[in-house]
């Protein structure tokens, strides 16, 4: 069954370049468009959209006002939003987030016509597929219902799944990458997150409460100015400080780096007990600027057996090559677990990969978090 779409923008251009992409796809229909929010809602109960393709700043009725309505209504419908890159795009989008959007892309600026409608349909239709694999396995859990009431959502068990300790750090066909044995508290934690980032470490990082004696480094997929929106509202919600991090500073214990958009962020020497960051233009990993597996990668080589990784919801595998190297050194990787992802990409190849530890709900990765760093 197609996954259908209401392409809401207010401008004439937007909507035809969106809707035309969308129709492009044999397992997407395009149910409607609207001009701004105010229409959009009156064709929701008429139309009955699985998914909103959603401007932010539009006039009469705005994005977000649209998702409190959702929220308020259909629960069961979600949107991937538009946005500007800028600062106060970046804002709205955080807050988008937090009303329950699934996902967001930026609206490319400059370039010819045909590189910006490239980059959208790059940056959207793997955004609505994976959202449509999400929406169906709720409808199958729910006996076929296209609605789902708050009530019925099925809520994180908060189970820890120890994986098997046996189990092969793959590396070649046929081969193994030799493990050594762990004896040292963790003193830095490194998180690697995409879709679904941001609602998920406001849900785990209060959970871990200041102070907890090392540094956490995270590499969260975005673009440009969009993670410092995310470190501010993240920082109001702490009581571990969280910051975009700055090239040069020397980390400090209790507190949450998030690498800056667009930039590779590694942890290189600095001749005290921590590293300090470095801000790179390096080419992507993984189509990921910043990437995890370049932040896990400096973490793995600085801090040996004394880093703890994790990997939580997203799309994609970068991640698990990093982590690999983590591993190595006998360092624990938690994975979250498919029930509490938004999308599980990330976690499912570093579990398949042989290299996580343990793979527990997102209620209780913070508790994990804090066992690594507790001397034994």
């Amino acid at each position: 069954m197609p996954i259908k779409v209401l392409v809401v923008d207010d401008t004439i251009l937007y909507r035809k370049v969106i809707g035309d992409i969308l129709k492009s796809e044999a397992d997407i229909e395009v149910v409607g468009t609207a001009n701004n929010g105010k229409i959009a809602i009156s064709r929701i109960v008429s139309l009955q959209p699985d998914l909103l393709t959603l401007d932010i700043e539009m006039p009469v009725c705005n994005g977000l006002e649209v998702l409190e309505y959702l929220r308020q209504n259909h629960p069961h419908i979600s949107a991937i939003m538009l946005s500007s890159l800028t600062r106060k795009g970046g804002d709205m989008t955080i807050k988008a987030l937090e009303l329950g959007a699934f996902d967001f892309i930026p609206k490319p600026e400059g370039g010819s016509m045909a590189e910006n409608q490239a980059f959208i349909r790059d940056a959207l239709i793997p955004k609505v597929k994976a959202y449509a694999r999400r929406h169906s396995i709720k409808r199958l859990l729910n006996g076929g219902q296209r609605k789902t009431s708050p009530s019925s959502v099925k809520q994180p068990s908060g189970r820890t799944t120890p994986l098997p300790k046996t189990a092969p750090v793959k590396t070649v066909p046929g081969k193994t990458v030799p493990v050594k044995r762990r004896h040292l508290p963790s003193t830095i934690i490194t998180i690697g997150i995409s879709t679904g980032g941001p609602n998920a470490l406001t849900c785990m990082l209060p959970m871990l409460s200041a102070p907890i004696g090392v540094p956490i480094v995270i590499v969260q997929h975005m673009p440009p100015l969009f993670t410092k929106s995310l470190a501010d509202s993240l920082d109001s919600k702490c009581s571990l400080k969280v910051k975009e991090a700055e090239d040069g500073e020397v980390l400090k214990n209790d507190v949450v780096y998030i690498a800056p958009g667009g930039k590779q962020m590694k942890i290189v020497a600095a001749g005290g007990s921590h590293g300090k960051v470095k801000i790179t233009d390096d080419a992507p990993e993984n189509n990921c600027k910043p990437s995890a597996d370049y932040l896990f990668r400096s973490v793995a080589s600085l801090y040996k057996e004394k880093a703890t990784g994790v990997i939580m919801t997203g799309m994609g595998n970068d991640g698990t090559k990093g982590l690999r190297l983590i591993k190595r050194h006998g360092s624990p990787v938690i994975a979250q677990d498919e029930e509490s992802c938004v999308v599980y990409g990330m976690p499912k190849e570093a579990v398949n990969a042989g290299v996580v530890d343990l793979s527990v709900s997102l209620n209780r990765i913070a508790a994990e978090i804090i066992k690594t760093i507790k001397k034994p």
